[in-house]
Parts: structure tokens; C-alpha cells; sequence
């Protein structure tokens, strides 16, 4: 299921906008409405790089923006992507790993 966050507020029309468009999709999302809660609203802002303006939007943790990005994406066909989960990255371990195991290959492989 993809994780989808917006910080919003309930009278702005670019959350209702941005809702919709979600809506429209079928996706879900979880949306937490930073009106009247300071620590929410300061969670955003600090999440969003010292943004201020509702919607922040967040896709699997990434920030999107607010509604005018998030409608970009869709329009340029872009959103999709974003909707992907991203593949995890392998950690410095499993690199190094990898790495042994190639050279072991490679000197095993030298006449």
C-alpha cells in the first residue's frame, strides 16, 4: 500500500484540492490537520524544510510539495513513479560483501 501524508487544514481549498485528486486516483492517504495543533503544525514545518503553507504533501516519506507540485506530477505522468515504493538500498555491509564475493570470483577464475 503506498503511504501517502498531507498536513492539512480543513478550510484550505488547496487541501480540498489536493484530497480530491487523491480521491479521484482511489488512493489512500492519512491526513493530519495542523489548525489547531502547534506541535503537528511544528512537525510539519520542520518535515517540510521550514515550510509553512498547507498542504505538505508526503509520498512514502518523501516530500512532494504542496497541491500545485502534487498536480504536476499528474499531469507530466509523473506521479506513478512517486506512488512506487522505492527499492530498498543495499547497506555498507551487503556492498562490501558483494565486493568479497567478486573478488574471490575474479581470483579463482585467474589462471
Amino acid at each position: 500500500m503506498t503511504r501517502i501524508l498531507l498536513y492539512t487544514t480543513q478550510f484550505c481549498g488547496y487541501c480540498r484540492a489536493a484530497k480530491q485528486l487523491l480521491r479521484g486516483k482511489s488512493l489512500e492517504f492519512e491526513e493530519i490537520d495542523v489548525a489547531f495543533d502547534a506541535e503537528k503544525r511544528s512537525q510539519m514545518i520542520e518535515r517540510a524544510m521550514g515550510l509553512r503553507t498547507v498542504p505538505q504533501i508526503f509520498i512514502h516519506g518523501r516530500h512532494v510539495g504542496g497541491y500545485e507540485e502534487l498536480s504536476a506530477l499528474d499531469r507530466e505522468g509523473k506521479l506513478e513513479a512517486w506512488l512506487e515504493p522505492a527499492p530498498e538500498a543495499l547497506v555498507p555491509e551487503a556492498l562490501a560483501s558483494e565486493a568479497r564475493v567478486s573478488e574471490a570470483l575474479a581470483d579463482a577464475s585467474e589462471p
